[in-house]
């Protein structure tokens, strides 16, 4: 078979000239990468190998600055059915009807198309994450959604209006369409996203261990034909270019260029392919009959990534004919049909003799071509044992290359240069009224409600809901009817302490995470990362990075699994967004955006945070500290950032980790709240108010056993880490005795009452005395006045 006469002169051509040929055809590899391409495939590569290296070199497929400060994070635990090879992570869930079960789990990231088309951006961000988690298997049961958006102030406010209302409608029209619940996720704005807003996606699903399937051709297609099947929508022009797009500084000036490197969703045809069970009806057809399949999803690099990642995990070349491919333009360019990421796709890895039978439960038991016009699912290609990916158009090869080449040819030694923050803390007089400052916290835009955004979200389809977004750190859901267990997620990272320093940046995500899971009563399994950094081109922003992760791989090791001691909280999938940089060098705060999933034998314990009976006492875990960097209070009271970031204690946050879950597994606690943003004056009012703020619990506490030389209102608004916990009435013995097994201090603090209010003691002085009504009115509020310009564009 001929070569593709397109092919580019890399042998001849200078580095000037070079360089305009890759610009010419929107090709973003450097004049170095296309002479490695040339030299690892022997001869002058074509248009469409040039295209398909440069989706696949990319930051976004190929983690070439990253790979290296990857290996820091631990991935192995007594826990953990399969780590982060493949599209998801699985960790043991439980055993349940004689099988054990696995949550699968996975975290991505869509960042760019959201701030050119937040609507687009954000839906097709949520129908990645489904396909990474369906394509293992898994019945995916939750979903979740940490966000960053510029400030709510300021000349940039419209434009940050414009995103959050696109991305949340992005959210909730594909969610809800497809039918998948959404457990919540955590809410920042930052001027450092004016110009990059953040959306991170969280999938969870359960399936039974012997039902896994894994993203690569199983090891039987060595002792029988295999072929290669596309599904899905017929591939357009949608998303070409999306992973080179993700991958460079997002330039707005090139914004309406870049828009034809966002997918379009289609959550009605997922729903049939993924939650109305006709990927589920082919993997239950190929257990009947004891076939072993591959199935991956094709997202990020199109079917180049897909088909050439499915092959080379399994250790099989491919070779692919485009004339097969279904598609739904005419006159498609053969790059355009390898690299669109045109959205609702998966490629399978079948038996010859199988295939028919799998066309046939899409084609015609599910109807594809009826669902969606030129949806279908066809026969594209073979696997070879050559470990060669070739692709061609009749009798003319466009692609031929080794397949290792294309998946893993590439990985750069960065520079890292570490970066001095100069800031230091605010030298300011206690404010006369802190009663007026916890209500300026409570309505700051960090803190006050998320309900406005949360109340769009579904999160009971599917009937498996036990706590919701709001009313706890954590959501809580039973995935398996029938069963007891519960399975918890959340999801954390402040973006203001990353800016200040980003390794306790990393550290506090995780451990805050963790803290939220206990909160509710379940016990961390496991942990996703999504890391969001700058441009790896510059030692300062990779410095960062890498500090970033450092921070997320210590708390990781020494958090612990409990149970194992010494052993690692693994951490089992995750994604790397770089280059989170606008055209005028400015970078997004570091970002390390971590997820925790927990489990817990009985979701009937689960609590909440809300107070729920009056004479009840009050405990603290965990002393206050002056650690404001960052707060929420220097933010409201536009004091800057500071400098003195919270820090984790590793032996004393894993010791009330255990102790608070213990307890309410135990059954002494009713409510429970982590320490963050706002520290412990916001926890107590957030726990007076309930995540409606309908509460009728109040609380009378003194402050005077944690002021250890602090200040008032540093003990009140530190964000050291810790709880509050609401323990019945006749348990505080044993809740005490219990701490102590721990050795974790249980500080006492007051009492729940019957007055509807929120009252703080100090050294026989009332520092606080606000009503619930007072507070809710504040915090409820706050983010529908910000977003309809009432109080927050200037």
């Amino acid at each position: 078979m001929a070569i593709d006469e397109r092919q580019v002169a890399v042998s001849e051509l200078d580095d000037e000239a070079l360089q305009a040929v890759l610009n010419e055809h929107g090709v973003g590899l450097t004049v170095g990468e296309a002479r490695q391409i040339a030299e690892l495939i022997g001869r002058d590569p074509t248009l469409v190998e040039l295209h398909i290296f440069n989706v696949e070199w990319s930051e976004h497929c190929s983690y070439k600055s990253s790979k290296p400060s990857l290996k820091f994070l631990p991935n192995d635990a007594p826990n953990v059915i399969l780590g982060p090879q493949e599209d998801a992570g699985i960790v043991f869930f439980t055993e349940h009807e004689g099988r054990r079960w696995g949550i699968v789990m996975a975290h991505e990231s869509h960042n760019h198309p959201s701030q050119v088309l937040p609507v687009e951006g954000a839906a097709t961000g949520v129908g990645g994450i489904v396909r990474d988690v369906d394509c293992m298997g898994a019945r995916v049961f939750a979903t979740a959604d940490p966000l960053r958006f510029g400030a709510l102030s300021g000349p940039n406010f419209d434009r940050t209006r414009w995103i959050v209302q696109g991305v949340v409608d992005g959210i909730w029209q594909y969610g809800n369409a497809l039918g998948v619940p959404n457990l919540g996720g955590d809410i920042y704005f930052d001027e450092t996203f004016d110009d990059n807003c953040l959306v991170n996606v969280v999938a969870l699903g359960v399936v039974a261990e012997e039902d896994i399937i894994h993203s690569a051709a199983p090891p039987e297609a060595r002792e029988e034909p295999y072929v290669m099947i596309l599904v899905g929508k017929p591939t357009d022009d949608s998303g070409f270019g999306g992973s080179a797009f993700a991958s460079k500084i997002f330039d707005e000036e090139a914004e309406s260029d870049d828009r034809g490197a966002v997918q379009v969703p289609d959550p009605f045809l997922k729903n049939v392919l993924a939650m109305r069970k006709a990927n589920e009806a082919v993997r239950d057809r190929a257990r009947e009959k004891g076939i072993v399949i591959g199935m991956k999803d094709i997202g990020g690099g199109g079917l180049a990534c897909g088909s050439s990642e499915i092959a080379g995990a399994g250790g099989f070349g491919v070779e692919i004919d485009l004339e097969q491919v279904h598609t739904g333009l005419e006159g498609l360019l053969p790059e355009t049909v390898m690299c669109a990421e045109t959205q609702e796709r998966y490629v399978l890895a079948v038996p010859e003799h199988f295939a028919q039978e799998v066309l046939d439960i899409y084609n015609q038991d599910w109807d594809l071509p009826n669902v969606y016009e030129g949806a279908c699912a066809r026969i594209i290609g073979r696997y070879t044992e050559d470990e060669m990916y070739t692709v061609r158009i009749g009798d003319t090869i466009v692609t031929q290359a080794p397949v290792e080449a294309v998946t893993s040819g590439i990985s750069y030694d960065r520079k890292e240069e570490p970066r001095e923050w100069t800031e230091t803390e605010p030298e300011f007089d206690q404010p006369e009224n802190l009663a007026d400052a916890l209500l300026q916290v409570l309505g700051s835009p960090n803190v006050c409600s998320r309900e406005y955004i949360y109340r769009a979200y579904d999160s009971e389809v599917q009937g498996n809901a036990v706590l919701r977004p709001g009313e706890a750190g954590a959501g809580v859901s039973h995935p398996l009817e029938g069963c007891r267990a519960g399975v918890a997620l959340s999801v954390d990272g402040n973006p203001r302490y990353g800016r200040i320093d980003p390794y306790w940046g990393g550290a506090t995500a995780v451990a805050e995470a963790m803290r939220n899971v206990a909160c509710v009563g379940a016990v961390p399994q496991a942990l996703t990362d999504c890391l969001n950094y700058g441009n790896p081109e510059k030692p300062t922003q990779f410095w960062e990075f890498r500090q970033g992760v450092r921070g997320v791989a210590d708390a990781a090791n020494n958090l612990w699994l409990k149970g194992y001691e010494e052993t690692p909280v693994p951490v089992i999938s995750g994604n790397v967004s770089l280059y989170n940089e606008s055209a005028t060098g400015t970078s997004v705060a570091p970002s390390a955006i971590i997820a925790c999933v927990g489990v817990m034998d009985d979701y009937s314990k689960a609590v909440t945070v809300q107070f729920k009976q009056a004479g009840d006492t009050i405990y603290l875990l965990g002393a206050r500290k002056n650690e404001l960097g960052g707060s929420a209070y220097y933010e409201a009271l536009g004091l800057g950032l500071g400098a003195n970031v919270p820090q984790v204690e590793w032996e004393a946050e894993r010791a009330r980790i255990y102790a608070v879950t213990d307890a309410i597994s135990e059954g002494l606690v009713a409510a429970c709240q982590d320490i963050s943003d706002g520290g412990l004056a916001v926890a107590l009012a957030e726990m007076c108010m309930g995540p409606f703020g309908r509460g009728n619990v109040g609380a009378e506490v003194t402050i005077d056993p944690i002021l250890d030389g602090l200040r008032p209102d540093q003990a009140l608004f530190s964000e050291t880490s810790g709880f509050v916990l609401e323990v019945r009435a006749g348990s505080e013995e044993r809740f005490e005795a219990l701490c102590a097994e721990h050795g974790v201090e249980a500080i006492c603090l007051g009492e729940t009452d019957d007055d509807p209010e929120l009252e703080i003691e100090c050294c026989d002085d009332e520092l606080i005395e606000l009503s619930i009504e007072t507070m809710a009115d504040e915090w409820l509020n706050a983010l529908s006045r910000m977003m309809q310009n009432q109080g927050g564009g200037e």
